[in-house]
């Protein structure tokens, strides 16, 4: 066991873990959060992804080791209850999701796309989204909701 130090959702944590104990184990186990989730365990459906430095990755699959240093962020870290993020309010709107399952993969990749193109076309979705799995058949609504967040977020700016 290894005191490992990471930043989650902007507070400080330290972590007493195997350095290539998946970073996904750790934030579900020691720091108690509910999202991500464990899917597949392989990295392909997308229900363990965080942000670290923005960019979309598979917890299940990457060592906390690999953290240490870098920003994180879960669906925790987006918005709270009383004020949800716009993606999170664009979601609930939209009701995007049937069991919600695999909703943190779509939200958190969702929102590290709008930051990089706050105006994205069908390509940019298609791509952004291409390996997240939803077996309800969400899509249409997920696609709405995301262009709802992109316009919420744009009046915003």
């Amino acid at each position: 066991m290894n005191s490992i130090s990471l930043q989650v959702n902007g507070q400080a944590h330290v972590v007493n873990a195997d350095s290539d104990c998946p970073l996904l184990y750790v934030l579900r186990d020691d720091l108690k959060l509910n999202n991500p989730r464990f899917g597949c365990g392989l990295g392909q459906c997308g229900a363990c992804t965080v942000l670290i430095n923005n960019v979309p990755m598979r917890s299940c699959q990457l060592p906390v080791s690999f953290a240490v240093g870098k920003h994180i962020v879960t669906l925790e870290g987006l918005g709270t209850t009383e004020k949800p993020h716009p993606i999170q309010a664009a979601f609930i709107e939209e009701q995007a999701f049937q069991c919600g399952y695999c909703l943190n993969g779509w939200l958190m990749t969702a929102k590290a796309l709008l930051d990089q193109k706050p105006n994205p076309n069908d390509r940019d979705l298609a791509n952004a989204f291409d390996s997240l799995v939803c077996r309800c058949g969400s899509h249409i609504r997920v696609l709405a909701a995301v262009r709802r967040a992109a316009e919420e977020m744009k009046g915003r700016a």
